[in-house]
Order: C-alpha cells, then sequence, then structure tokens
C-alpha cells in the first residue's frame, strides 16, 4: 500500500523553479555578452599581431620572402615568394587565417586623423605602403633583413584597423608595420582628451 502523504512536486512549483532558473540564465548571459564581444576583438587583434611578427621573423631566420595580404572582412593570407633568375616564381600560398565573424578589417566613424605612427589619416581600413604617393596597398612583404617592401622594392609602412560590426569604437585596435625596419607595434583607441590611438 503507498501512503497518501507521499507526492512529488507539483505543475505549479515545477513552472516556478523553472522560471527563476531561466531568468536567473537570462540575467547571466546579459551580464556576460559584452566579455564575448570584447574577448572576439582582442583573438582578432592577437591573431593580426602574432602573424605579422611570425612570419618577420621567419623571413629574417629562414632569409625568406613573405607576402601578408589583408582582405576584408577579415582574412589573412601568406605566401612564401621564392627567388629564381631571371623571374621569381609565382608565391606559394603557405598559410590562411580568418578573424572572428564579427570583427572586420574596417573604419568606424570617430577614429582620429591622427593614425597610429601617422601612417594615412584613419579613412582606409587597410592603408600600406604609406609615403609611396600609393597608400590603401593591402599587403605588405617581409624580407630577409627584416624590412617591409612592396613588390617594387619600396620600403611598405602603413596600419590595419580592426573593429567590431556595430559595436563601440573604442574596441578597435590598429597594428602597425615600419617600412624600413619592420618594426610592427599595437594599439588600441581610447577616449583621451579626443579620441586617440595608444600603444599597446
Amino acid at each position: 500500500m503507498t501512503s497518501s502523504k507521499t507526492r512529488g512536486f507539483s505543475l505549479l512549483e515545477l513552472l516556478i523553479t523553472i522560471s527563476i532558473g531561466l531568468t536567473m540564465a537570462g540575467v547571466t548571459f546579459m551580464a556576460l555578452a559584452p566579455l564575448f564581444k570584447q574577448s572576439h576583438v582582442d583573438t582578432a587583434y592577437d591573431t593580426t599581431l602574432s602573424v605579422i611578427r611570425e612570419y618577420r621573423n621567419q623571413s629574417i631566420s629562414q632569409s625568406k620572402r613573405y607576402i601578408l595580404t589583408f582582405t576584408n572582412p577579415g582574412t589573412i593570407t601568406v605566401q612564401y615568394w621564392g627567388v629564381g633568375v631571371p623571374v621569381s616564381p609565382a608565391p606559394v600560398t603557405v598559410a590562411t587565417y580568418t578573424l572572428p565573424p564579427d570583427i572586420d578589417f574596417q573604419v568606424q566613424a570617430g577614429f582620429p586623423a591622427a593614425a597610429p605612427d601617422s601612417f594615412g589619416n584613419g579613412t582606409s581600413a587597410i592603408d600600406f605602403d604609406q609615403g609611396m604617393g600609393l597608400g590603401s596597398q593591402n599587403y605588405i612583404m617581409f624580407m630577409p633583413d627584416g624590412s617591409s617592401q612592396d613588390t617594387l622594392g619600396n620600403y611598405n609602412s602603413g596600419v590595419v584597423y580592426m573593429t567590431q560590426t556595430g559595436g563601440d569604437v573604442f574596441t578597435s585596435r590598429a597594428v602597425s608595420v615600419f617600412g624600413t625596419t619592420g618594426r610592427v607595434r599595437g594599439w588600441r583607441l581610447y577616449n583621451k582628451s579626443g579620441n586617440t590611438w595608444v600603444q599597446q
């Protein structure tokens, strides 16, 4: 025989418990959403910075030429360009890197005209070959001496910007490359007496 006092949860108690759990989950998700977005920007920045530095170092250590091409919305293609006489062979793709889907190479309203390392004016998302009268080139080529050049042999300085589509302008990042030395620097946008790029 079963006791009449033995009973489980009522339907009402179960619904209340589920609604409290869903409310807590929703509040937690809303609190963590900005952190997830920030982590995507950080991932894109770290990837771009590390890829540029890695292939500059490989160019020096292996005495090779590597071309890094930046393509919207967020792809970095790395090619090895061998040396031949009298004509070099076609570049060979060795790696492709993709930024998180909500992060693009792009500029936003609010970017200052004073670009990182004074390369350009902050209006082109991928802005290499500065000082050559060209600008807005989408690639850099690291040489065995560590310098960054274009395919014509000119020193290739410039900057690439990363930002979240429709996101806060102050989550934006930039990476600059100085042609003569191949120096690579990372930047973040801050509101300091007006919008300013600050080296990271």
